[in-house]
Order: C-alpha cells, then structure tokens, then sequence
C-alpha cells in the first residue's frame, strides 16, 4: 500500500512539472510600424489552441502558453498577421505590425500623428472598423460626434452639408487634412463636405488633436486639425462589393479591387454611388466617390506612392431657414424646405450645390541611411462647381410670401415652376429666374520633410510647405424659367448689357491668387520616461487679385499688387510618464497667421483693398493628465486659447460725389481691429473594457468661450480728420454655433465572435445662435440710449437642450468561402425634435431662424469581401 502511496505521489509530481515546464510566458507590447501607435484590441493566440489574450490600451500583452516552444499569432483588424516562435520565457518589447495597406505608414510621416503617453496633446483616433460601423446614411463629419470639444450637425440638411465646430471654433478655424495635404479653402477657411462626401469610405482612419496639436505646416490652425489618413493599396489580392439602403430612397454601392504586392508593386481601385431623395424636402442627391492607389517599392531605400481621389456630386440644398412658429405651421414640420418646386409633375430643385474637387499626390520616400529620412509630397488639387439659387418675384421664402402665395402649392408649399414657366413665357421676359454662383479653383504645392535621428534621445525635422493657387469666381444667369432674358443691370464695364441670357455673367468676375511659403523645425526629446519638443514656423502668404467685371483691360488696378503678410509661430511641450499607469503633459504657443482674402477686398471692389488687414494672433496653453491600466483608459485636458485681433469688417453703402456734381452710392467698409475671444474649458473622456466582449466609452467637455472687450473704432479721412465713431458692444458675449456643454456615452457589446451590438448617446446644451460680432454696433449718437446698450448687450438665443441615440448591429458571416458582413444602424432612435442651427435674431425664440435635425433614420448595408 505504502509503495502504491509514493508511486502515486511521484506521478502527480511529474505531471505538475511537466506542465510546470511545459508552459511559458511571453510579453510585449504591440505597435504600428511608422507611427509606433500602439494598437489596444489585437488578438495575441498561441498557435493550435484556444488560448489567446488582447492588449492592453497601450498595445500590452502578456500571454502563459500552454507548450515550453511554439509559435504565437498576433492579428488586428487592417494589419498583416504577424507569427512569432519562441522558447522559454521571452519579452518580445515593440512587436511591429505591418499595415495591410502598402506605403500607409509612409503617408503618416506628412499627416504629423500624435502618440499616445509620448506626444503632449489632446487627441483622439477613430479606426476604419468604427468608421465604417457608424457611418452609413450620416455625414462623415457625424462620426466624429463623440469626440470631446467636437460638435458637428447636418447643416442644411442636404446631402454632404455637414459642418464641424472644434472647440467652439468654425470650421475656416479648423484645418482638415488629408494625407497630410490641407484641403481648407483659401479664400475663407472653410471645408466644405460635399466636396468630400465619400471620403469616410476610404479612410483608413481619422485622428483629431484638438489645440496646438502635432502639426508640421508652416500656417496652423486655431482649433485643432481633423487628419484623415486614406487606404493606400492593399498588400493582399482582393476585393469588396457591398450594397447599402436606407430612408428616403437611399442607396449607395460600392466596389474595390486590389492587385495585391507583386514585386514591389500593388493597385487599389474603389468606386462608389450614392443616391436617393433626402431626408428634407427637395433635396435630392446623386454622387460618385472615386479612389485609387499605387505603390512602388523599388528597393530598400525608394518607394513612390500615388493616391488620387474625388467625389463628384449634384444635390438639392435648403438655403433659408425658417423661425420656429413657421416650422410649427408648415404641414411638414421639420422637413419644410422653401428653395424647391414641382415641375413637370416632379421635383425640382431651385437651390443646389454641385461640385467636383479631385486631389492627387505623389510621394518620394527616401531612406538616405540609418539615421536620416525624406519624404517628399507633390500634390494638385481643382474644383469646378457652384451653387444654383432662386431669383426674382415669388420664389423667396419670406413670411410674406411663403404663404398666401400664388406661385406655391399651398402655404409652405413648393414653387409651380409650371405657373412661373408659363408667366415669363407669356412675358418674354423673366421676372423669376434660377442664377449660379460659380467657383473655379486650382492649387498645388510641396510638403518636404527631413528627419534626422542625432543620438538616441534627440530627433530633428525640417520641412518645407509651398503653395500657389488660382481662384475664379463669377455669377451667371443658370435658367430663365421659360423666358428668354432678364433686364438686369449686370455692372459689368466690360459688358455694360441690362438685358441677359443664359450663361451671361453680372454683378461680380473675379480671380484671386494666393502664393505661400514657408518653413518649419522641430526639435524632439525622448528619454526613459520624458519626452518633450520645441517647435517654429515661419511663413510668408501673399495675395492678389484680378477684377475682370468692374476693371477695363487697361485700367491699371485691374490687378491689384500682391499683399504681402508674415506669420511666424512657436511651441513647446512635453509629457512625463509618472509610472506605468499615469503620464501628464503640457503644451504651449503662440503664432500669428495671415488674415483670409475676404478681408483684404471686403467690398469685392479692388479700389477698396483693406490695408490695415492684421495678422491673427493665437496664445494658447494645455495641461492633460492620462491614466492607463490594463481595463480602463482616462484623460483628462484643460486648455485656454485667446484669438486677438480677428479680422472684422462692417461694410456700408455710402454718397459719393461724381463729376458734373451727381452724386452715387459707393460700397465702403470700416475695418475693426481688437476684436479677442477667449475659448477655455475641461475635456474628460474614457473608455474601459471589463470584459474583451464589453467596451464602454464616455466623455464630457465644458466650454467657456466668449468674446472679450469693447472695441471702439475712430474712421479718419486722408487729412486725418474725424468722419465716423463708433462702438462694437462684445464683452462677455457667449460665441455661437457651436454647444459648449456636450458629453456622450457608446456602448459596444460582442454577443459573440460574428455578432456586435452598439449603442451611442449624446448630449448637447448651452448652444447659442451664431451671430456676427461686428454687427453689435453702438453709435456715437446712441452713446447715452440705455435701451439700445442693453439690447445690443443681450445674449444671443440659446437653444433648447437635446439628447441623442443611435443603435447599430453588425453580423459577419460565411458565403461560401467569401467573408461577409452586414450592418444595420438606426440613427435618433427616439425621434428626438432639436435645433441643428440657429441665426439670433433679438436673442429670442421668436425671432431666431433655424434648422431643425433629422428625425429618426436607418440604413442597412451588405459587405461581400473576396
């Protein structure tokens, strides 16, 4: 019995050591190559069996296998798998995972990405798998909702007019880049998202750093930067074909097709259409998104890729909004859209947007050794497009003449263009007509940057940033409506007719020209747990412009001189890593950017060129402090930005004294200078991962932005002799468009492997109406009228608070032995009723004119990949 005993004993013992040394334990933290960002999620399986973990939030892993020796398998979602044999214990540190997408960490370099716990700004990233998830019918600018300090609407409502506002700022404050190419319009600012409506089908994914940010360009934003960094071409021969549908006849397809890495060389090819009805009334869209990729790596050393994109498209568009007891009134309600007509028997539009702005790039990278690197990026860029809208007698959408009109189908009803048509017929000549406003642009330019590793702490980048661009505008007569011309008195010396056809040009012609140049440095630390950077800019924007309407070709100021402006700018941080689980940052900078040509030549007249146009200057400092373990990430940001002497101009119509003592109305402005506004305010956002089947993220931002002081303005004549003063009545306004109080929470649950449901909520307050700082104007006879001070003293509207859901579903699945995938997503679960957009109007309901949100939506699509 007793030998029975020990033989026992020593069996059980050699098991537990068999075991003991059969298993192993591997570590290692998991990074993208190129942009060394780690990627939390990806699936770490020991090779032939079920055991498997996933990092952590900052790419972590730490896996016991079950064998001494074997192979373990990393694999994420878009990355190459990855099969690692080891041995015995082993710490694997950064395990690079190539992207599938050749040449993707390449184009990184331009678009400037921050890393987290090393990089010191507020950023958040948004993957292709999100992306795709969420996007559906919704803007693109929609996906990034939950995104602290981001608040973005639909606009109008039409197909592609989303709008982003980044820490209360607009969007001609907020630079968009894609692959590191800024695509902001010059002459404004502004981005406009139809341009780029199919964008988010492509994008491999997006990153917002919100402030100062990363960025390398030689002219910086105020807000933050949005980077979209596109597909490139896939590295496995392939494709996709997928099928989406949704409310009010949406429908989209798509398909991709890929050549696979042959050689050092690969192609991607996507295309898409997209159409359907609109959401608002009249507002039908038909679009086209293009892309392609090729890529060339022709040793070591070398590599070319070239990437192309465009999304043409034509849709129907809501210009005037309505005050909310029209809205009330109009048997459509929310759906109300005044700027559309029945024609035919069917619906025609009498405002659209269309536009075609195609962007390609050419880059060169070169690995001249070990230590150094340049990137070299050419790229082109045209748009040509515009804007239809109504004019003339009936077809405007005032209180007036929205009801009890007999051009319309009822009160609030659509324009009979049938009604119009047979009128200006009968008329010959047109009293309601159709008129287009038309931009034709093109620009190109150069991004170059140099980076050289000095030791093993110091990292040093130069680069260059040039531009030059052309921008034509002009407005032409677009549809007579059955007649067969309008008197108009066009203004046009060149072509001084009053009666116009079709295609003929009036009130404006002109060209801009825009050169930039500039540079930048930044020097970078990194060291056990501190990492740090200085940084500078400098930059010369010089503008010109060519009145081809109101000037002769003789007329010297034709051409205006070029306008030259200097911008320079300067930033620091830097980020201490406390231990493993806590880091805290700060940045700060201040820089000085040229002002937009609209504020050069504010009355479109070159005899009227703005002088006294300042640089903007922008101060602008952050602290963050972020908290990482294995389940839960936290970051917690507080900024404070000041905007001083934004560019403000108040135009008006003044007498002046002709020869032979006539006297005419001339266009002139008053330039403002001082106007400051200060944007401060708190962003928390986490997210945490109890289970790998449930992920929870939240975020809550509180905005304090407001305008500072008073400005008063002094207009001299050329003998310095007083003409005019006046006071602009700011201090402590709260800045419109954008809510200051907004927080979200998205829920994640993987029902199981194939299957994910999600759920997104969001929460909007202390919105208040836009409105036009400049137009606060107290004059000097009204200096002592209390009841003027205090109404141009009121707080602009603010609109009632909202709350958002939106649920979705996703499904993947085998046909045959293609991998498939179909989503559903339901967007304002509760058909909630909320004010997209507001203009005040006596800082009261009754008088601001708005646009309500969509009410509830839906959109199911299929992904077939082969």
């Amino acid at each position: 019995m007793k030998k029975t005993t020990n033989l026992l004993i020593m069996v059980i013992v050699s098991l537990f050591t068999t075991v003991a040394i059969a298993q192993s334990t591997i570590t290692g933290t998991i990074v993208e190559v190129g942009s060394n960002l780690p990627l939390p999620g990806a699936n770490v399986i020991e090779k032939g069996t079920s055991n498997g973990v996933t990092t952590d939030f900052d790419g972590n892993f730490s896996i016991t296998t079950l064998e001494d020796s074997g192979e373990i398998v990393i694999t994420y979602v878009g990355y190459t798998t990855k099969t690692i044999t080891f041995s015995g214990d082993v710490t694997l540190s950064n395990v690079k995972m190539e992207s599938s997408q050749v040449g993707l960490g390449e184009i990184q370099i331009f678009a400037s990405l921050a890393v987290d716990r090393k990089t010191p700004v507020a950023v958040s990233t948004i993957k292709q798998e999100e992306i795709a998830q969420k996007l559906g019918n919704q803007e693109f600018v929609e996906i990034l909702k939950s995104t602290p300090g981001v608040f973005t609407t639909r606009g109008s409502g039409g197909f592609g007019d989303g709008e982003i506002t980044l820490r209360g700022f607009n969007s001609e404050n907020v630079a968009v880049v894609i692959n590191g190419i800024p695509v902001n319009d010059f002459l404004d600012g502004r981005v406009f998202w139809s341009n780029w409506a199919g964008i988010g089908n492509v994008t491999k994914f997006t990153q917002t750093q919100r402030g100062l940010g990363a960025s390398k360009l030689a002219v910086p934003s105020i807000g933050g930067t949005v980077n979209i960094i596109t597909e490139t071409t896939n590295a496995n021969k392939g494709g996709m074909f997928s099928y989406g549908l949704g409310n009010n006849g949406y429908n989209k397809y798509a398909l991709k097709l890929s050549t696979g890495l042959t050689n050092g060389f690969s192609a991607t090819i996507y295309a898409d259409r997209t159409f359907g009805d609109g959401y608002v009334d009249g507002t039908p869209f038909d679009a086209f998104t293009y892309f392609a990729g090729i890529s060339k790596k022709f040793n070591d050393n070398h590599k070319l890729v070239f990437t192309a994109t465009g999304a043409p498209q034509r849709h129907g568009t809501r210009f005037e909004r309505l005050t909310l007891q029209q809205t009330k009134q109009s048997p459509n309600g929310i759906r109300t859209n005044s700027d559309f007509g029945i024609r035919n028997g069917e619906i025609f539009s009498l405002s659209e947007n269309f536009f075609h702005k195609p962007l390609m790039g050419l880059s060169h990278y070169w690995n001249i050794d070990d230590e150094s690197k340049l990137a070299t990026s050419l790229y082109y860029s045209s748009g040509v497009g515009g804007i239809i809208f109504d004019q003339g007698d009936g077809l405007d959408s005032s209180s007036s003449a929205f009801i009890n009109n007999s051009l319309r189908l009822g009160d609030y009803g659509p324009v009979d263009v049938d009604q119009v048509v047979r009128n200006n017929s009968a008329n010959r000549i047109s009293n309601s007509y159709l008129i287009a406003s038309i931009n034709k642009h093109y620009w190109y330019g150069l991004l170059s940057n140099y980076n050289k590793t000095i030791n093993d702490e110091l990292d040093l980048t130069l680069g260059l940033d040039v531009k030059y661009g052309e921008y034509e505008r002009f407005r032409e007569i677009d549809d007579l409506l059955g007649g067969e011309l309008v008197e108009l008195d066009n203004g046009n010396i060149n072509n001084p007719q009053n009666q116009l056809r079709t295609g003929d040009k009036f009130l404006f012609h002109t060209k801009t020209l825009l050169r930039i140049g500039g540079g930048f440095g930044q020097l970078e630390y990194d060291k056990d747990d501190i990492s740090a950077f200085v940084a500078g800019n400098v930059s010369q924007t010089q503008y010109q412009r060519e009145d081809l309407f109101l000037k002769t070709p003789s007329d010297p100021n034709r051409k205006t001189d070029w306008i030259n402006f200097t911008g320079f700018g300067a930033k620091t941080g830097a980020n201490y890593r406390v231990d493993d689980y806590h880091n805290a940052f700060f940045n700060i900078g201040y820089f000085e950017r040229a002002p937009f040509p609209n504020a050069i030549w504010p009355t479109n007249d070159n005899d009227a060129t703005n002088t006294e146009a300042e640089n903007q200057k922008i101060f602008s400092l952050e602290l963050g402090y972020g908290l990482r373990t294995d389940k839960l990430a936290v970051n917690v940001n507080l900024y404070n930005t000041r905007w001083s002497d934004r560019t403000e101009t108040r135009n008006r119509t003044e007498q002046v004294q002709l020869p032979g003592g006539e006297t005419a109305d001339q266009q002139v402005f008053d330039n403002i200078t001082g106007i400051n506004a200060l944007h401060q305010g708190v962003e928390v956002d986490f997210e945490y991962r109890p289970y790998n089947f449930l992920n929870l993220k939240g975020f809550v931002s509180l905005g304090n932005w407001k305008w500072l002081d008073d400005v008063d303005v002094v207009r001299l004549d050329e003998n310095q002799v007083v003409q005019d003063e006046f006071r602009v009545l700011v201090t402590d306004l709260p800045v419109g468009r954008s809510a200051q109080t907004t927080a979200g929470l998205n829920l994640r649950l993987d029902i199981s492997p194939e299957t994910s449901f999600f759920i997104d909520y969001n929460y909007y307050d202390r919105y208040y109406a836009d409105f036009d700082p400049s137009d606060r104007v107290l004059s000097q006879e009204d200096l002592n009228n209390q009841e003027r001070i205090d109404f141009l003293r009121r707080d602009p509207y603010e609109v009632p608070n909202y709350h958002l859901f939106d649920a979705s579903f996703r499904h993947n699945f085998k046909i045959s032995d293609l991998d498939a995938t179909i989503s559903a997503r339901m967007y304002n679960v509760f058909n909630q009723l909320y004010i997209t957009r507001a203009d005040d109007n006596g800082g009261t309901a009754a008088g601001a004119e708005v646009f309500f949100g969509p009410g509830r939506t839906f959109s199911v699509s299929t992904t077939i990949r082969f």
